[in-house]
C-alpha cells in the first residue's frame, strides 16, 4: 500500500461498503480492488487503561478544588510574596554555585582517578569514599564550625613561614559554609558519573584520538568528552535536580533559603499546608526549568550519534496542530510533517492499493 504508517500503529484494509472483496490468485483488479480503505487497529486494554486513569485523575482535581483546607486563596497570596521570591533566589544561587563547584571538581577527580598516576589514583579514590560517606547534615555543620577549629586560615609553606592570613568567621559565612557542604559533596558523587561517562566512550575513539598525535589533554576535551557527555548529561541533571531540592537541608544553618523562609512564615501564622504548597509549587517550576533546559542539551549532544534529531516540543505541538487541521479540512499536509504523522490524516480515507504484477499462471511473478 502507498500510504504511510504511523509509527507503533497497525492498520487494517477493508473494501468499500457494499463491494466484494478482491478476488484472490492474481486475478486482474476489478472495481472492487480499486479502492481501499484504511482502518484503525482497535485497541480495547488502551481505552480501559485511559477510562481508568481520566476517573482517578478527575477524582484527584474534584479533591483538590472542593476541599477547602486547602485554602488556595492562601497559597495564591504568598506564592510571590517577597519574601518568598528572595528565598526562591538564594535557593537558585545555592544550587548553580555549588553545581558549578561540584562538576568542575568532580571532573578533575575523575581525570585524577583515570591517570596513571597512582598518588592521584589514591587521592581521588580517599576523597570519594570519604565524602559519600558522611551525612551532608554532618558536612554542612562542620564547615559551618570550621571556625572552631581553625580561628584563622593562612597560606605559605608546609612545616614553612606563612605569609596570608585569613579571619575564619569572615572568610566562610553562612553561604559559603552550604556552598563548601553542597559543592564537595556533589564533587564526590558527580566524579563518579564522570568517570563512567569518559569509559562508556568506545575504546576505537580513544585510539583514533592517540593516533591524531593530539596531546592527551586536547584528547580529552576535543574528542573523548563530547562523546562522554551524551551519557553523562542524563545523570547529572539528576544530580542537578537532587541538589536543587538539598538545599532545604541548609534551613539548619537559619540561612534564608527557600525553605527556611517558608518555615519561619507558617511558624508565626500557623498556616503550614498552604506555605508547603507554596514551597512546592516553586521547586515543581525551578525543576521544570531544569528539565526543559536538560532536553536542549541532549539534543545538541545527540548531533554526532543520530542521523535526525528529536523533535523540540514546540514542533511537535506545531505538527500534530497541522495534521488535526488536515484531518478536520482535507486539506494536504504540509511537507514539513514527518511521514508517520502525516499517515495519521488517510485513517478513514479510501487509498489506491499498489498493484501487484501477476504471472502467466495468475500467480505473483
Amino acid at each position: 500500500m502507498s500510504a504511510n504508517l504511523a509509527e507503533g500503529e497497525s492498520r487494517l484494509l477493508y473494501p468499500p461498503p457494499g463491494l466484494p472483496p478482491g478476488g484472490g490468485g492474481g486475478a486482474p483488479a476489478g472495481p472492487a480492488d480499486e479502492d481501499l480503505r484504511v482502518v484503525a487497529a482497535r485497541h480495547p486494554g488502551r481505552w480501559v487503561a485511559t477510562a481508568v486513569v481520566g476517573v482517578l485523575l478527575a477524582m484527584v482535581v474534584s479533591s483538590l478544588v472542593t476541599n477547602d483546607r486547602w485554602e488556595w486563596d492562601v497559597v495564591a497570596r504568598y506564592l510571590t510574596w517577597p519574601s518568598i521570591l528572595e528565598g526562591a533566589w538564594a535557593t537558585v544561587r545555592l544550587t548553580v554555585t555549588a553545581s558549578i563547584v561540584g562538576f568542575a571538581l568532580g571532573t578533575v577527580l575523575a581525570l585524577m582517578r583515570l591517570s596513571r598516576s597512582p598518588l592521584l589514583q589514591a587521592v581521588s579514590w580517599a576523597y570519594t569514599w570519604v565524602f559519600r560517606s558522611v551525612p551532608l547534615l554532618l558536612q554542612l555543620l562542620l564547615w559551618y564550625n570550621l571556625a572552631y577549629l581553625y580561628p584563622v586560615l593562612s597560606l605559605g609553606i608546609p612545616f614553612g613561614p606563612e605569609f596570608l592570613f585569613f579571619d575564619t568567621l569572615d572568610l566562610i559565612d553562612k553561604f559559603w559554609a552550604a556552598i563548601l557542604g553542597l559543592g564537595l559533596s556533589q564533587a564526590a558523587y558527580s566524579a563518579e558519573i564522570v568517570r563512567a561517562g569518559i569509559l562508556g566512550v568506545d575504546q576505537g575513539q580513544h585510539e583514533a584520538a592517540a593516533s591524531l598525535g593530539l596531546p592527551r589533554h586536547r584528547q580529552v576535551r576535543r574528542i573523548i568528552l563530547p562523546q562522554a557527555m551524551r551519557s553523562i548529561v542524563p545523570t547529572a541533571v539528576n544530580e542537578v535536580i537532587g541538589l536543587l531540592k538539598g538545599t532545604s537541608i541548609v534551613y539548619v544553618l537559619a540561612y534564608g533559603e527557600l525553605f527556611y523562609i517558608v518555615s519561619v512564615i507558617y511558624g508565626r501564622n500557623g498556616r503550614v499546608v498552604p506555605l508547603l504548597i507554596v514551597a512546592a509549587i516553586w521547586y515543581l517550576a525551578l525543576t521544570t526549568l531544569i528539565t526543559v533546559v536538560q532536553y536542549y542539551v541532549e539534543r545538541h549532544y545527540a548531533k554526532g550519534a543520530l542521523r535526525t534529531l528529536p523533535p523540540t516540543p514546540v514542533q511537535r505541538v506545531r505538527w500534530e496542530l497541522q495534521v488535526g487541521f488536515s484531518r478536520l479540512t482535507g486539506a494536504p499536509v504540509p511537507d514539513g510533517v514527518p511521514p508517520a504523522l502525516a499517515a495519521r490524516v488517510r485513517v478513514g480515507r479510501w487509498v489506491a492499493p499498489r498493484t501487484t504484477p501477476t504471472g502467466p499462471k495468475g500467480g505473483a511473478a
